[in-house]
């Protein structure tokens, strides 16, 4: 396998699983290098429910771009193993792996996505101080499950509240950007949990609502009118509990001008996406730049779309900033078709 044939991929998240696709249906050799032990990246490792827009279950979406991948000759993959050393330059690099192995590639594809936002970093809203705070990572788990329940006791909620921007939009805990895609997915979540128990009220407390392009008629109104869920427009100060153990959700209606009090059985925390905590380190391995949040630093905007500030290095998917699947997807392909380019480029230097 020489380098004028082969793009190294790293990261098997829906952008790196596309970006490998992509390469080997046009006959060149794809290997990926995966720091955990499946394939898929946040919608399998973190439990993903149904996938917004398509409303396909997770498992079932990512798991095809799975099997697309383990069942191509031309993808080679390297689970449990991370890139520790990267000699060479645009159309001859050499990667050493964590597992010992070296990897030859002309060039090289990052789709290492993104970290959910740790909710404990906004301990006024009560995570990990209260049992039935929980995130929407772990409420997709519960939709997943089948089954809507308070974690303290058991009971079917009543009401549930979902608080949008947790994490995002912050400049008090340096969040300063909009993760793009957690007001989409928090009106579908509260459409799932309608599905699953009916008799459950749906609030969701916003800032401002940002369901882009055609999302606004699929899950903005489409929530409301037809789940019935009920729209916040509020400031929320905390999240405390009542003596009848039951969660308060306390901030100002900035519609009205006034303080409310609502008592919830669930609270669902709409955590933003964070710069991979790993990029530090990804940036030294790779000897790319980081953007001043901390995502990975793109190329020129509208001719290197893909590129990194390293030539012969491409970036696809939220690694450079908050992101949906299926924009990922897509970067994916780019990201895979402009690495083939160069692998064909550099054939026709050679010859």
């Amino acid at each position: 396998m020489s380098a004028q044939d082969t793009v190294l991929v790293v990261g098997a998240g829906p952008a790196g699983l596309s970006a490998a696709a992509t390469i080997a249906s046009m006959g060149k050799k794809a290997v990926i290098v995966e720091r955990e032990d499946i394939l898929g990246g946040a919608p399998i490792i973190s439990g993903y429910a149904k996938l917004v827009p398509s409303g396909e279950w997770a498992k079932d979406a990512i798991g095809r771009m799975v099997s697309r991948v383990e069942g191509d000759g031309n993808v080679s993959i390297h689970k449990s193993a991370k890139v520790t050393q990267v000699a060479g330059e645009a159309g001859n690099f050499t990667a050493t792996l964590s597992n010992g192995d070296k990897v030859e590639a002309g060039a090289i594809i990052l789709g290492t996505g993104f970290t959910h936002f740790d909710s404990i970093n906004k301990p006024e809203w009560g995570f990990g101080t209260y049992e039935d705070v929980l995130t929407t990572t772990q409420m997709e788990q519960m939709v997943t499950a089948g089954q809507i329940r308070c974690p303290s006791d058991g009971r079917v909620p009543e009401r549930v509240a979902i608080l949008l921007c947790v994490g995002s939009r912050d400049r008090q805990i340096g969040r300063e950007w909009c993760s793009k895609i957690c007001c989409t997915v928090s009106t579908n979540l509260a459409m799932e949990i309608k599905e699953i128990s009916p008799s459950t009220d749906v609030f969701i407390y916003y800032m401002d609502i940002r369901t882009f392009g055609l999302y606004e008629d699929k899950f903005y109104w489409k929530s409301q009118e037809e789940y019935k869920t009920k729209f916040v427009k509020a400031r929320i100060a905390e999240v405390t509990m009542s003596p009848d153990g039951r969660l308060l959700v306390k901030g100002e209606d900035t519609l009205v001008k006034r303080p409310i009090v609502i008592p919830m059985d669930l609270v669902v925390h709409a955590i933003g996406m964070d710069p991979n905590t790993l990029n530090p380190e990804i940036a030294k391995t790779f000897g790319i730049g980081l953007e001043k949040h901390g995502f990975i630093d793109r190329a020129e905007q509208y001719t290197n779309s893909q590129g990194t500030t390293r030539k012969g290095i491409y970036v696809c998917g939220a690694a450079t900033g908050p992101e949906d699947i299926d924009t990922s997807i897509a970067q994916g392909q780019s990201a895979g078709a402009r690495a083939v380019a160069d692998l064909y480029g550099q054939q026709k230097i050679a010859s």
